[in-house]
């Protein structure tokens, strides 16, 4: 139970070194400068059993070529102290996200982070999608993690240049990201035993890194 009382307890902080990310996916498109106007991304709605309220921020990187999602009580687990519920746990959230005029934007690769304690035969498994409003064009991912396992994870999304899916030019489009978190106990499951899986990590880290790529408007 100390390590699932260490992970809950892991309030991811905002470390400027990691903010400032490489935009290398972003400097391939159409257009590699980002404006130097800052953009502004705002929160609409968080809903979900891994996100409860004040327990998810977004933060822009000082360059605009990231933004981050930070979440401090985001665990799935099985086993000891956890009830049928504490499996699965998920996340969504409405972003607005507002550009500097003549210019659109598209993510061009996502890092999700935290730790993992999977006992020997349980599994744990991570999945996203994103989309921009009114878009049919849906981004999604599944990333699966096998026991033994303890220590942190990560899992990078990365998407090909011809494949960006830009925001509409002159059109103010939120931004919608899921997020979930589950975890089987498998031949482990057992009354005496714990698995987990948390998205934050023991050292602070920050946890979702959204990269942007960015394009000049044709207007």
């Amino acid at each position: 139970m100390s390590r699932v009382l260490l992970a809950t307890g892991a309030v991811a902080a905002l470390f400027a070194s990691t903010l400032s990310v490489s935009a290398a996916s972003a400097q391939e498109a159409e257009t590699a400068t980002a404006p130097p106007e800052k953009i502004v991304v705002g929160v609409n709605t968080v809903n979900g059993s891994g996100c409860p309220a004040g327990t998810a921020a977004v933060a822009v990187s000082s360059d605009n070529t990231a933004f981050t999602v930070t979440y401090s009580d985001y665990l799935a687990q099985v086993g000891v102290g956890s009830q049928p519920t504490d499996s699965r746990k998920n996340c969504q959230l409405n972003l607005d996200v507002f550009v500097p005029h003549g210019f659109t934007y598209a993510i061009a690769s996502v890092d999700y982070r935290g730790y993992a304690y999977l006992q020997d035969g349980a599994t744990g498994l991570q999945k996203a999608s994103y989309y921009h409003q009114g878009s049919a064009e849906t981004f999604s991912s599944a990333h699966h993690f096998n026991g033994p396992y303890d220590d942190n994870w990560q899992a990078t999304d990365t998407t090909e240049i011809g494949e960006l899916v830009y925001a509409p030019c002159g059109v103010q489009r939120n931004f919608n990201i899921n997020t979930e978190l589950r975890v089987d106990g498998g031949e482990s499951n057992t009354k005496a035993s714990t698995s987990f899986m948390a998205m934050d990590s023991t050292d602070g880290a920050v946890n979702t890194v959204y990269r942007i790529a960015w394009k000049e408007c044709n207007e």
